[in-house]
């Protein structure tokens, strides 16, 4: 019994022995291929990294005044450098932790700030358009406004999110801003008050004298599309004397984007299903088709879509989408010309690169990445010109209307009216013979 316990007891070590070589074994193989990966990249990093590190420690040994010095700084600084020069500006971007919690907030419908849609364009920070009832609209900025200084700060060259940083801030305090007015040369200070700005992305009215819906959408946030179907339920419903609504002009103006996922599932509600939205082409020329899908809500009602130089991303893909499928003609201006996918990539302190990793098209494959969408009507309006939008639209009586200086959406209404051949009122008529 012995020396049979004893011959157990030496070949349960040597297994147990071979499994822990084996373990040992496979751990040292994966470390070894682990390093062998991780060396693999450091060679393939390019010599010229070796010439950042060079000018790091010029910087670090040589700057006069030490006070300066911030390695984080720096390194964001080199990080924004290093996108820049991708030449996808206003698009590609960096965000510090604190600056990639304000951008998620905005798109979630809810922030504190001034209540303005902003952008880069040549170079200078501009309101895209102030938020109808905001703090920014009751303090008398105006959309096209050119922003040069924050508090005193001068601007000029910074980043956007750096300066949208700077502008936002907790509800109750003051924010200065010295703007140039569209059509002015002298700039002027306007003192904001923050509060918190809480955002719906789709709102609509019924066209004064008419039997025609107006649509408008200010974003592609987190609930447009359940936001939009609402909406088209609320406009089916919504005709005099049991006549459904006729028409609707969708409003894409300074709208800046947003989700593409909401994208889609705006444009699933327009188009046939199986239509093509968009198409993605990645860095290995490699395209994915994005299609409308399900029961969209308003596939057939006439429709006519108002774009401008602010309607950027998203709202591109939409415009494309609508126009080259033949569902409805476009007309205003020349859209921003953004159209590149971005993915986050959240680094290790928090911070983001939302990086272009693919170019959006139309579905005739046309490239929207600095071109733009074209509408089949060109309207050309300043920006200080008061825009039609949902809310104002729904106080305005007829006359008022007819006195509108929006010869954009006065376009959209005399090419919808005549598309659905409805009869209107005289005054209606006379605005439109303009």
């Amino acid at each position: 019994m012995k020396r049979q316990t004893r011959k157990r007891i030496i070949f349960t070590l040597f297994i147990l022995s071979l499994m822990i070589g084996s373990f040992t074994l496979g751990n040292l193989n994966g470390y070894m291929a682990r390093s062998a990966k991780a060396q693999d990249q450091v060679q393939k990093r390019p010599a010229e990294f070796d010439l950042f590190w060079e000018a790091w420690d010029v910087v670090q040994n040589n700057f006069v005044d030490r006070d300066e010095l911030d390695a984080t700084d720096m390194t964001y600084g080199a990080i924004r450098g290093m996108l820049n020069s991708l030449g996808d500006q206003g698009h590609t971007v960096f965000f510090t932790p604190e600056e990639a919690k304000q951008q998620e907030s905005s798109l979630e419908g809810s922030f504190e700030g001034i209540g303005a849609y902003v952008g880069m364009e040549n170079g200078f920070f501009k309101i895209l358009t102030p938020i109808h009832g905001s703090p920014a609209e009751a303090a008398g900025l105006l959309a096209g406004d050119i922003v040069l200084e924050v508090d005193g700060e001068d601007i000029m060259g910074q980043e956007q999110w750096e300066i949208i940083s700077k502008i936002r801030g907790p509800a109750g305090t003051t924010v200065a801003l010295t703007v140039v007015h569209p059509d002015e040369d002298e700039p002027v200070d306007v003192t904001v008050v923050r509060d918190k700005i809480d955002i719906d992305s789709v709102l609509w009215s019924r066209i004064p004298g008419t039997d025609l819906a107006y649509l408008q959408i200010t974003q592609f946030a987190a609930d447009t599309g359940s936001e939009l179907i609402t909406a088209l339920k609320e406009i089916n419903a919504a005709g005099e004397d049991g006549e459904p609504i006729q028409g609707i002009v969708l409003d894409l103006r300074n709208n800046p984007g947003g989700y593409l996922q909401e994208a889609v599932r705006v444009g699933s509600q327009f188009l046939d299903e199986g239509k093509a939205i968009l198409h993605s082409r990645d860095a290995h020329d490699q395209i994915y088709t994005y299609y409308s899908m399900g029961k969209g809500a308003e596939r057939e009602t006439p429709m006519i879509v108002l774009v401008n130089e602010a309607s950027a991303s998203a709202a591109e893909i939409i415009a494309g989408a609508l126009q080259e499928n033949g569902r409805a003609e476009l007309v205003g201006e020349t859209t921003l010309g953004t159209g590149t996918v971005l993915h986050p990539f959240t680094l290790s302190d928090g911070s983001v690169i939302r990086l272009g990793v693919t170019n959006w098209l139309t579905p005739d494959k046309h490239l929207i990445k600095g071109k733009g969408v074209t509408p089949d009507v060109v309207v050309e309006q300043s920006p200080a010109v008061d825009m039609i939008d949902a809310i104002t639209l729904e106080k305005m009586t007829v006359d008022e209307l007819d006195a509108s200086e929006d010869e954009q959406f006065a376009k959209a209404l005399r090419l919808l009216q005549t598309e659905t051949a409805e009869d209107v009122s005289p005054q209606v008529v006379t605005r439109q013979g303009k």
